[in-house]
């Protein structure tokens, strides 16, 4: 009888760590980290030949974010919904104190953003990428506390929710770091809109973030090479040599790379460092290169995968403050790959924003990996 019923009891014993478990979800994210790997190490490894250091130092320090982004992911899968939600306040005021320190002395200037934490050995954060969960849970908390008559929130409850975007929001502007404040601001919005908000608060976002851009130009919140990037934007052939320099290089990058591309380690632009930050802001030229339309293809078709498997998730989602949650991180996720991959191709303004999964950088790695651990969370729970 011990030996019969033995299967049955292991089978019971790892049921939890599986149930729940989103494959496509799973595997979308860890192939675009592995392309990315692949891409960095190809953009890097030719800029610290001839120096005393590891060429591989990218790509070991790549890998290991991965890992460690990972493994946030399943933790965070596996913390109680209930707890998650309970503990939101808690870390809102901790991504606002992180945002505070950034702006103190203790903050770091790295390409014009005054947006970083320097820590001991060298390593560095970013807070506004943790302050994009923190704002999604803050809102998706508030926006599900409305009672179960109501078909709509309150538009106290909405006025509330948006004051808990707006804090972060303005402290990331202060940086200025305009390009998470869009990603933020695109987030901010679905979870609004999919939380039956009346169609005047939809309205009322988009005009006041015209405005709020408006008048942060005008009292120049917004440094000098922000606007000289949305001025090389709307007229890519007005400063070639200067500040449209880096779009017009990453997309002869992408347009020489043909179907197959150059070859890993082959590409012209990529290890003739023409395309600045190719690394990060502008990896994806490094996969228009050197693994061609296929390549550059596959990011965008993995994305998609990622993204159909958050929407079915926000769909299936067993109460509304797991739906909106879900529905959060399509939009931040949708939103930044997209202006990523577009300035890259010279549709959309460079801001400075990081491909995720795919750039370089450990919080923007944890960031998007935690998202995930999000989205399985939400459906596990939706399985109960």
């Amino acid at each position: 009888m011990s030996l019969t019923h033995a299967p049955l009891v292991t089978g019971r014993r790892r049921a939890p760590l599986l149930r729940g478990l989103n494959a496509p979800l799973v595997a979308s994210a860890l192939g675009l980290s592995v392309i990315g790997a692949l891409c960095v190490w190809s953009a890097t490894q030719g800029k610290l030949i001839g120096f005393e250091t590891d060429p591989e130092a990218y790509l070991k320090k790549h890998l290991i974010n991965l890992v460690i982004g990972a493994f946030l992911a399943w933790a965070l899968s596996r913390f109680d919904y209930r707890l998650l939600r309970a503990y939101t306040p808690f870390l809102y005021a901790a991504s606002i104190l992180g945002l505070l320190i950034v702006l103190s002395p203790l903050g770091k200037s790295i390409n014009g953003a005054h947006a970083w934490i320097v820590l001991p050995a060298g390593f560095t954060i970013q807070p506004s990428e943790f302050a994009k969960l923190a704002i999604i849970l803050g809102m998706s908390m508030i926006l599900s506390e409305k009672r179960d008559a109501e078909a709509e929130p309150r538009d106290v409850d909405v006025f509330y929710a948006l004051g808990v975007a707006a804090l972060p929001m303005a402290l990331v502007m202060l940086q200025p770091d305009l390009g998470t404040v869009m990603v933020t601001a695109c987030a901010v919005f679905g979870i609004i809109a999919v939380a039956g908000a009346k169609t005047r608060w939809l309205f009322g976002i988009l005009a006041g973030g015209a405005l709020v851009g408006f008048v942060a130009i005008q009292v120049g919140v917004l440094q000098q090479y922000q606007l000289d990037r949305l001025t090389a934007f709307a007229d890519p052939a007005a400063n070639p040599r200067g500040i449209g320099y880096n779009t017009q290089q990453a997309r002869i990058a992408i347009g020489s790379g043909g179907l197959f591309g150059t070859g890993l380690f082959q590409g012209p632009q990529t290890q003739g460092r023409f395309v600045p930050y190719n690394q990060t802001d502008f990896v994806y030229s490094v996969a228009g290169e050197e693994l061609g339309f296929v390549g550059a293809g596959a990011i965008i078709v993995l994305f998609g995968v990622l993204l159909w498997c958050a929407v079915r998730i926000a769909l299936r989602a067993s109460d509304l403050f797991g739906r909106l949650v879900a529905t959060g991180v399509a939009c931040w996720i949708a939103f930044q790959a997209f202006e990523n991959i577009g300035m890259n191709l010279g549709i959309m303004p460079v801001t400075g924003v990081p491909l995720p999964f795919v750039s370089y950088g450990g919080t923007s790695m944890f960031a998007s990996w935690m998202a995930i651990g999000l989205l399985i969370n939400v459906q596990r729970r939706a399985q109960e």
